[in-house]
């Protein structure tokens, strides 16, 4: 099983827990990306493990080449001392050393091949959890967002709204009422600024009447000259 298919299950399981208990989406993406650290970390664990086995095998190869070698060598020392026996014996061991490299060659080569692939998927999850990382930002702002509105509109559609806006309004016939009968205790009642304002305003009628007069007899006497 690779790492992403088991990763993808660990993920689904949470999810679908989330799902049920109806968690903060919040708590989820933090999870998710908590999820995909650990994951991350384990299969780092596991790549140095497998490289560790990789260079076990490459030096077993190595020293059961050399055993083969040894091998081959001492059939051609007993040939030329006339030991065909031995020679044969020595080849049969040889035989099997070579058969043993081969075998642990095909160890080492499907460690390899894990080993390309642990890179891959490795490389894989990187992006994916640094795309996850700078999404999940942007992902939080709008869940905040649509929460705040969503909140907000809830509270609009209820009557309580309603009922404190016509609080306010009842209020605000109150205070009407207070200045209305404020204003009828001072109808009739001048202050000291009134009465000189109206000492000023009798003194400018007096000077136009004068003036009146005074243009309506030059007209007379003019009138009693012709």
């Amino acid at each position: 099983m690779g790492i992403f298919s088991r990763f993808s299950d660990i993920i689904n399981s949470n999810i679908n827990a989330l799902l049920d208990k109806a968690e903060d989406p919040q708590k989820m993406v933090r999870l998710i990306i908590q999820e995909m650290e650990d994951t991350l970390v384990e299969v780092r664990s596991t790549s140095a493990k497998t490289i560790a086995e990789k260079k076990e095998l490459s030096r077993r190869v190595a020293r059961m080449e050399a055993e083969a070698k040894e091998w081959e060598n001492k059939a051609e020392l007993a040939l030329n001392k006339g030991r065909e026996d031995l020679a044969r014996s020595a080849l049969v061991e040889q035989a099997k050393a070579t058969e043993s490299v081969d075998a642990v060659k095909a160890e080492l080569a499907h460690v390899e091949d894990h080993i390309a692939k642990l890179q891959e998927e490795t490389s894989q999850l990187q992006e994916k959890l640094a795309d996850a990382k700078a999404r999940q930002k942007a992902i939080l702002m709008r869940h905040d967002a649509a929460s705040t509105r969503l909140n907000v509109k809830r509270k609009l559609d209820t009557s309580r709204v309603d009922d404190a806006l016509s609080r306010f309004e009842s209020y605000e016939r109150k205070i009407d009422g207070l200045e209305a009968e404020l204003e009828s205790y001072d109808m009739g009642k001048k202050s000291l600024s009134d009465e000189i304002a109206d000492l000023e305003q009798d003194t400018k009628i007096d000077d136009q009447l004068a003036a009146l007069k005074a243009k309506m007899d030059s007209g007379k006497k003019k009138e009693a000259k012709k």
